[in-house]
């Protein structure tokens, strides 16, 4: 998903339906950041305030992605979420940030029934996408082995938000045994809105802030353009470009082909099903959400893939949700728009 990417006379131009006006931008300059983090990578555009330079902008982004990190980061073994993930039964106490973000979503499994789930990372780790790493090869070493039905349903017992129990009272998170949080279905548009809002905080009430393909921009560039964003789709979506206006909005993708592995001609994606234990094998191809926040706009382009090419588009007209489906099938891939996302192109027509 690239970062300011101005349109051409024939692409598909999205522009917000907030209504919202912008307000002056407090100079004539673009400072730009870059660097890495959770495994990507990340950048940082935006209009300073006369009082601060460079250095102070740079410690706080830094200091905001390292605190994410520490928090919900399931590869280092030295953040809260991972020590969670390896304690002895019992309920354990967390950080008020921790809490949190935990609780938002639990709320977004009970509102999609479970298609984000915040307790499949024993799962994830089974089909190789967590931080114990790929699947064995085979013994005839031509790729990966495919878990066992045994294993799936074993893993599938430790898994799910349904078995997750709080002691609100003393701010706790139960451990069953071998239960294993996994937050990055959202952390990183977490982190994106962290971000967003230590600059918003700091007087940098104009920019972009991009993780991992995922953007949100606030306010405008010094000419009063918008901070453009092309829109990410799965290889081969039949739709032609699409750029989106970042003013006060944020844009996410889901997509099959991002991480995957193939064994015998059966490919098997990053994203799992929690209701089936499973990759999700369902022909969504990508989900491309624009929302308010990173972090919802993240979490519904996974949500929305895992429901699948028919519930998806149905959940997403019915919550008003921006979205753009691509689905692969016998005849080639179709792309699925919402209502909402019909409404952005409106504008910008």
């Amino acid at each position: 998903m690239g970062g300011d990417a101005a349109p051409r006379p024939d692409n598909r131009v999205l522009i917000p339906t907030h209504g919202r006006k912008p307000s002056p931008p407090p100079g004539s300059h673009i400072w730009d950041f870059a660097g890495e983090t959770m495994g990507t990578t990340w950048s940082v555009r935006l209009i300073p305030p006369p009082a601060l330079d460079r250095a102070a902008f740079q410690s706080a982004i830094e200091d905001e992605l390292a605190r994410i990190i520490a928090l919900f980061s399931h590869w280092d073994p030295r953040s809260e979420l991972s020590r969670l993930n390896a304690a002895p039964p019992g309920f354990w106490a967390v950080s008020e940030p921790f809490w949190d973000l935990l609780n938002k979503a639990m709320d977004l499994a009970d509102d999609t029934n479970g298609a984000v789930d915040p307790a499949l990372g024993t799962l994830v780790d089974l089909w190789g996408f967590g931080p114990p790493g790929p699947r064995p090869l085979n013994g005839f070493g031509t790729g990966p082995t495919v878990p066992f039905e045994e294993e799936v349903e074993a893993a599938r017992a430790l898994s799910g938000w349904g078995i997750v129990r709080f002691n609100r009272e003393a701010r706790a998170v139960q451990q069953l045994g071998g239960v294993k949080l996994d937050l990055s279905g959202i952390a990183k548009g977490h982190a994106v809105d962290r971000v967003s809002e230590r600059l918003t905080g700091m007087g940098a009430t104009h920019h972009l802030v991009e993780i991992g393909g995922e953007l949100r921009g606030a306010g405008v560039k010094p000419d009063f353009m918008p901070w453009w964003a092309e829109l990410q789709q799965a290889p081969g979506a039949p739709g032609p470009r699409a750029v989106a206006a970042l003013f006060d909005l944020a844009c996410a993708t889901s997509g099959d082909w991002i991480r995957r592995y193939e064994v015998y001609s059966q490919t098997y994606s990053h994203t799992i099903d929690g209701r089936t234990g499973r990759p999700v094998e369902n022909g969504v191809a990508s989900v491309t959400v624009l929302a308010e926040t990173a972090m919802y706009a993240d979490a519904m382009a996974t949500a929305l893939t895992v429901m699948g090419p028919e519930e998806g588009p149905a959940y997403a007209a019915a919550m008003n949700i921006a979205a753009a489906f691509v689905v692969r099938t016998e005849g080639g891939m179709i792309e699925t728009v919402t209502p909402a996302f019909t409404a952005m192109l409106s504008e910008g027509a």
